[in-house]
C-alpha cells in the first residue's frame, strides 16, 4: 500500500472554507494521509494552528510558522518577536519553520530583497533555536539562497520548496542538506531542464507537494489546484524516476519522517 504527504499545502486558505473537510476526507481515501500547512502571515498563524487542533478527518494536518515574502508590507521588527512568541508557547504542535524565503520577482517590484533577506535570516535563527526544520520559498534568488544558508546555516535543513530549476542549482541546495519539494511544475512538458534535474537527484533527496490552492498542474490552469492532485504529480515523477511506484513512495516517506518526524 502506498502512502502519501503533500509537503507544502495552504489548506488553510480561504479558497477551501467551503469544502475544506470533504477535502480532507477525499485524501485521506485516496491514501494522502499527512499534509503540511506552512502559514504564510502573522494573519495566518492562529488559524493554521486552530485547523490543525481541531481537525476531525483522519487525514493529520501539521502546521508550520514563517512569513512569506510576499508578505513583509507594513511589517516590522514587533512581528519577528511576534512570530519568536508564537512559536515558543506553540512549539510541540510545530513541525517546521516557515514559509520563509526570497522572491526576486517582489524584490525587483517592491525594491526590498534587503528586508526579504533580513526577515529570512531571523526564520534561519529560529530553526536553530527551536530545532526545527525550514520550509523555504525560493524564486529567481538561486545564488541569494544559497549565500544566505551558508551565512546562517541551519542544523535541521529542510525544504526547498517548489522546486523548478537546474540538476547543479538542486545539487546545491542537496549538498546544505535540503531536500526539494517536487510539485506541478514536472508536469509542464516545457519544464525539460527540471524534468531532467529530478530524474537525476537521488530519491533520499525528494518530497512531494501540491502547494495547493496555487500552482495548478499542466492542463488545469485557471482552476484552484488541490492537494487531491498530489497523486497525479505522484505518477508524473514516477515516470521520470527509475524506481517502482511502492519503492518510490516508500522512500519519500521515509524522507517526510526523517525530517519532521511525523
Amino acid at each position: 500500500m502506498k502512502y502519501f504527504t503533500d509537503s507544502h499545502c495552504h489548506i488553510d486558505f480561504p479558497a477551501f472554507d467551503e469544502n475544506r473537510q470533504q477535502i480532507l476526507s477525499q485524501c485521506y481515501d485516496a491514501n494522502i494521509h499527512k499534509i503540511i500547512i506552512p502559514a504564510v502571515s502573522p494573519s495566518t498563524w492562529q488559524s493554521a494552528l486552530n485547523l490543525a487542533k481541531s481537525n476531525q478527518s483522519s487525514c493529520q494536518l501539521f502546521p508550520c510558522l514563517g512569513i512569506h515574502p510576499w508578505y513583509l508590507n507594513g511589517l516590522t521588527q514587533d512581528h519577528l518577536v511576534q512570530l519568536d512568541e508564537t512559536i515558543a508557547s506553540n512549539r510541540q504542535q510545530l513541525i517546521a519553520i516557515g514559509e520563509t524565503g526570497l522572491d526576486g520577482v517582489i524584490a525587483k517590484e517592491q525594491n526590498n530583497l534587503a528586508l526579504q533577506q533580513y526577515f529570512f535570516e531571523f526564520h534561519l535563527e529560529m530553526a536553530n533555536k527551536y530545532d526545527l526544520p525550514t520550509i523555504i520559498h525560493h524564486r529567481r534568488t538561486h545564488q541569494e539562497t544559497v549565500k544566505q544558508l551558508k551565512l546562517t546555516p541551519v542544523k535541521k535543513a529542510g525544504i526547498i520548496h517548489a522546486f523548478s530549476g537546474s540538476y547543479q542549482q538542486g545539487k546545491a541546495y542537496i549538498d546544505l542538506g535540503f531536500k526539494l519539494g517536487i510539485g506541478g511544475t514536472i508536469t509542464y512538458p516545457r519544464a525539460e531542464k527540471t524534468i531532467k534535474a529530478v530524474k537525476r537527484f537521488p530519491v533520499d533527496a525528494l518530497v512531494l507537494e501540491t502547494d495547493a490552492p496555487a500552482m495548478p498542474l499542466f492542463g488545469m490552469q485557471g482552476k484552484n489546484n488541490s492537494p487531491l492532485n498530489l497523486l497525479i504529480i505522484f505518477d508524473k515523477l514516477a515516470e521520470i524516476r527509475d524506481e517502482s511506484k511502492q519503492q518510490l513512495a516508500e522512500s519519500i516517506e521515509n524522507n517526510i519522517r526523517e525530517l519532521f518526524k511525523c
